[in-house]
């Protein structure tokens, strides 16, 4: 059994959702932030000039802040999807991964596919690797807390008799 499917349970769950949103919401910034990590190293530290010409600055122009609240966005999506999936699906941590990485490796190859200088669309590509990878991570543990706080899905107990 992988560590991932540790609390990978075969049936599906009630997670505490306030725990799960919460955690949604704090990895929703972090990918915010690695957007805008990212960007200025490859504009401010490398002298690549991803998303907007090189004469925009360290951060770019307003594209920047487009990237990052998409960024955002996805997190909050995925968000839903793994409430979603821990409602519903079986091994629903597994389910997650699979979804997630897939959809991270069309984001990370969409670059390519952009007129654009190469090293423009490597580092779009790296950027948009890393903030994949962590929101894959982050929402993984995420949701392993939610359902420990949270309780197996079934039948409510039986009342004593007196």
């Amino acid at each position: 059994m992988a560590i991932h499917d540790e609390l990978d349970l075969d049936g599906p769950v009630v997670p505490s959702a306030s725990r799960l949103w919460t955690g949604g919401i704090a990895t929703a910034v972090v990918a915010a932030l690695v957007v805008v990590a990212g960007v200025f190293i490859c504009r401010g530290i490398l002298g690549i000039p991803v998303l907007a010409p090189s004469g925009a600055g360290n951060l770019g122009n307003s594209s920047t802040a487009i990237y990052a609240g998409l960024a955002a966005a996805s997190a909050l999506l995925c968000t839903g999807m793994l409430h979603l999936l821990l409602l519903e699906v079986p091994r629903p941590i597994t389910f997650f991964i699979w979804i997630t990485v897939l959809a991270d490796i069309i984001v990370a190859a969409a670059p390519f596919t952009q007129p654009a200088p190469t090293a423009s669309k490597v580092f779009t590509a790296v950027i948009n690797l890393v903030t994949g990878v962590a929101v894959i991570s982050l929402l993984s543990g995420v949701a392993r807390s939610a359902i420990r706080n949270g309780r197996v899905a079934g039948p409510a107990p039986a009342p004593r008799s007196r």
